[in-house]
């Protein structure tokens, strides 16, 4: 019986092998620029016809090659870029498994014209279908062109799976775009079918942004920059109302590598928490500069794949940079109202920096604190340290002065109408409607708080802050309260007690399905113990079926929603001002932990407009 198991020919291997690197057209216009890219070039060129389909021509001015190193760029493996086992583990380079013009070679008609600088002639190297059909000399410009022409016409089934024309050319030009993103420091110039696309010079990373995407779409944009020893994070997040339908632009590049990485989209999209309707997604241009010994670039063929040595440090890092961006730019949501079709009048949610940041009550009398004074104007970056030291249990009003703007005039009106105010500590106007919402004027209009959500955020931060500082907050019961639970809920009880007592409750378990509460978090009204512990395991039951979430933060969430005043709870004045100078003193006030929003402004412009003052 003869032999099953037999050597593949050289011709049908390497057209399996080029399907790994080379998909599409794009695929291979990546290749080829990440080849012009290493060799130094700072002018690019791309040249399309038909989607790349019919033609693809990438030129560079980088440092050319030998015709020796010409003859061998399209032997498999063949590169300049590693030599050893050793070089796999610190690789500089876009490009290292010499796979690029062998894979591209195989299944089309390629020509490649190169010359170096000081050289009187170029070489000319022609390959049809992985199969060498010349090499000689030729007169060329300093550098390298490669054309390739009828892709996949030997492998007439990939052909057949490609996209619409506009589907991969589109492709082709998010290519480009990426690394003209990445590359400020490069010329690019980009033609599809004879229109130029892309025509950008040498630029700062800024303006390359500005370049690329214009100037209305890069101002909605807010730039980012942390560097540690470990990592370095650079680059531009969308505000929340520049968010996009889908995941297409997110740019994501490692040491200017572009890459796609699950958990990193996932920490950038989780830091915006909730900012984002429902079914959008952010637009971000993210560089992350690292030891390249500390990650693994050879995983896929694409090389788009990677692996961190610690991928979860890279997630937190990511996740806090993004997150506190979008904090300290203060996303606060406008109401815009305007006549619907019919004449009724719907209102818009529009994020927009606040011309406003709310102040705090003074002392009683109109006294400040020993030691301060009342700024010139307001400093976000001390406004985030007094939060943070707000989430550490610092008292708030031992640092609280009422803030003003840089003209010297107060950020929260002061005057009152009798009657139809409620003047807080120092004549601040604020009411509460229906028991719900706050009302508080401000400078540039009216801002309008939901007051459970609000404090929903307050206990939610600091929910966290005591399981990061384990520094639990009770008060103990005059009367201890004993519960007969469900087998279930006794059991979740006894798996999160650490956790329970971190937020503050004090509980002992006993046989039979049954606790006592000694103590309860501070934040919690006392004779509603019971419940609020219920009430918890419930939301937190219901959380884990709809999101994986960490425990702590799934907890966190329980706890401030259902300790959380209530729509209907009464509160007087300082109570009202209490609670709008706590909001404002957490990371992201705009939002509760499930997405609600918290605070809504009506600028005056609005108000004169509807009722015909304009």
């Amino acid at each position: 019986m003869p032999a099953k198991i037999h050597i593949l020919k050289s011709e049908i291997a390497n057209k399996i092998a080029a399907g790994e690197v080379v998909q599409r057209p794009a695929s291979a216009v990546k290749e080829l620029l990440e080849n012009a890219l290493d060799a130094g070039a700072s002018r690019v060129t791309v040249l399309i016809k038909d989607a790349g389909k019919s033609m693809i021509q990438v030129g560079d001015n980088g440092e050319g090659m030998s015709d020796e190193d010409a003859a061998l760029a399209f032997q498999r493996h063949a590169t300049s870029k590693i030599s050893t086992s050793e070089d796999l583990e610190n690789i500089h380079t876009l490009g290292f498994r010499g796979e690029a013009l062998a894979s591209i070679g195989a299944v089309a008609q390629v020509e490649l014209k190169t010359r170096r600088i000081g050289d009187d002639l170029g070489t000319l190297v022609r390959v049809e279908g992985d199969e060498l059909k010349e090499t000689s000399r030729t007169v060329c410009e300093p550098g390298t062109i490669v054309t390739v022409k009828n892709l996949f016409y030997n492998t007439p089934a990939r052909r057949n799976f490609l996209k619409s024309q506009q589907t991969e050319r589109r492709n082709v030009t998010e290519v480009v775009t990426r690394m003209a993103f990445a590359y400020p420091e490069v010329s690019w110039h980009y033609i599809s079918d004879d229109e130029t696309i892309l025509d950008v010079r040498p630029r700062s990373f800024e303006e390359r942004v500005r370049d690329v995407l214009g100037e209305k779409q890069s101002s909605q944009l807010v730039r980012i920059s942390e560097k540690t020893d470990y990592l370095t994070v650079d680059g531009f997040i969308g505000r929340p109302d520049f968010a996009k339908r889908n995941r297409s632009e997110q740019y994501l590049f490692l040491n200017r590598r572009f890459i796609l990485s699950r958990a990193i989209n996932h920490a950038v999209f989780q830091a915006y928490e909730h900012l984002l309707i429902k079914g959008t997604f952010p637009f971000f241009i993210l560089n992350l500069s690292i030891d390249p010994r500390k990650v693994d670039v050879n995983v896929h063929p694409s090389k788009m794949e990677v692996k961190f040595e610690n991928e979860s440090n890279v997630y937190r890092f990511v996740l806090s940079v993004v997150k506190r961006a979008l904090a300290t730019n203060d996303l606060v949501p406008s109401l815009s109202v305007s006549a619907g079709e019919e004449g009724g009048i719907e209102g818009r949610l529009r994020f927009g920096r606040p011309s406003f940041v709310p102040g705090h009550a003074a002392l009683p009398g109109g006294s400040q604190p020993a030691g301060m004074s009342i700024p010139d104007q307001v400093d976000l970056e001390q406004l985030f340290k007094r939060a943070r030291s707000f989430q550490e249990g610092v008292a708030i009003n031992s640092f609280a002065p009422i803030l003003q703007s840089s003209a010297g005039e107060r950020i929260v009106q002061q005057e009152t109408v009798p009657g139809t105010t409620e003047a807080g500590a120092g004549g601040r106007a604020i009411w509460q409607v229906h028991n719900k919402y706050i009302l508080s004027q401000i400078k540039t209009g009216l801002m309008i708080v939901d007051q459970h959500v609000a404090h929903e955020r307050i206990l939610y931060e600091k929910s966290l802050a005591n399981f990061e500082n384990s520094l639990p907050s009770s008060q103990q019961l005059l009367f201890p309260q004993t519960l007969q639970m469900a087998p279930a809920d006794y059991v979740l009880v006894k798996e999160l007690l650490p956790h329970l007592e971190t937020l503050g409750f004090v509980l002992k378990l006993f046989g039979k399905n049954t606790i006592v509460i000694e103590g309860i978090p501070a934040d919690v009204r006392v004779g509603s113990e019971g419940k609020i512990l219920q009430d918890l395991l419930d939301e937190f039951k219901q959380n884990e079926h709809h999101a994986t979430i960490d425990a702590r933060d799934n907890l966190a969430k329980s706890f401030a929603c259902k300790a959380a005043i209530k729509a209907g709870d009464r509160l007087n004045t300082q109570e009202m001002i209490s609670l709008i100078d706590q909001l404002f003193l957490t990371s992201m006030p705009y939002v509760c932990p499930h997405g609600r929003p918290v605070v809504v402004k009506i600028s005056i412009d609005e108000l004169d407009r509807r009722f015909g003052r304009t």
